[in-house]
């Protein structure tokens, strides 16, 4: 039983449950990848089109950066786009313990992309890498303090990264925490009470799965936009 309206990040307040919700994730994304994977010699019908969107349109993004030029990484963060959007919305079900509201894991998932950009961009080309540091122009007495600044700030974008996606995702289920608890305190007041706060709590929920794809486009988006920075 959930205590207060921060238990749902606590894997062990699901007590046996917390055994069935990773088993549920694999389930359904192995289930939504032999779907996928079927379009290849399948006719492709109206469903699977739809699946198709989003990948899409997060590949229309990624051609318009430098991703094209580092081989397979395009197929890496189109997959991880599908595969955090899926994540979101299963932390939505109820008694589902909801992984990208932990910090430790986007910071395992952002931490990854971006050493693979930066080590990739370092290892084309070493003295275009660090001259990057540097902007044009800058004065000469200048210089420490900018690439010192730079560095910190292309070091800290993995923080960043992993911190908007577990942020926003916890402020959701906070507040769709505090509804649930609203509309289950409603059961005893009249019909009209109840319909009203189960109205709002199915309307945030829509805008909750909304949340989720755009926090998941965000994310891939933020790793498509540091490429730029990588060495020609």
């Amino acid at each position: 039983m959930l205590m207060d309206i921060f238990s749902s990040f606590d894997i062990f307040e699901f007590n046996g449950f917390k055994s069935i919700s990773p088993m549920i994730i694999m389930t359904l994304s192995m289930a939504m990848m032999m779907y996928m994977y079927s379009m290849i010699w399948m006719k492709k019908n109206k469903v699977q089109t739809m699946f198709l969107s989003p990948k899409s349109l997060i590949l229309k993004q990624l051609n318009s950066t430098m991703l094209p030029n580092m081989g397979g990484i395009m197929s890496l963060v189109s997959t991880l786009f599908i595969t955090i959007i899926m994540i979101n919305i299963l932390g939505l079900i109820p008694m589902t313990f909801s992984i990208t509201s932990h910090l430790i894991m986007t910071v395992l998932i952002g931490l990854p992309m971006w050493m693979m950009i930066v080590s990739s961009s370092a290892m084309n080309n070493k003295k275009e890498f660090v001259g990057k540091l540097l902007p044009d122009g800058a004065p000469m007495w200048l210089n420490p303090f900018l690439v010192l600044i730079e560095t910190v700030s292309i070091s800290v974008r993995p923080i960043t990264l992993s911190v908007r996606l577990a942020a926003n995702m916890s402020a959701g289920h906070i507040v769709l925490s505090l509804i649930g608890i609203y509309v289950s305190s409603a059961l005893n007041l009249s019909i009209m009470s109840t319909m009203l706060l189960m109205s709002i709590y199915i309307g945030y929920m829509l805008f909750e799965v909304a949340i989720c794809m755009i926090q998941a486009y965000i994310f891939c988006l933020l790793i498509s936009l540091y490429s730029d920075d990588h060495t020609q």
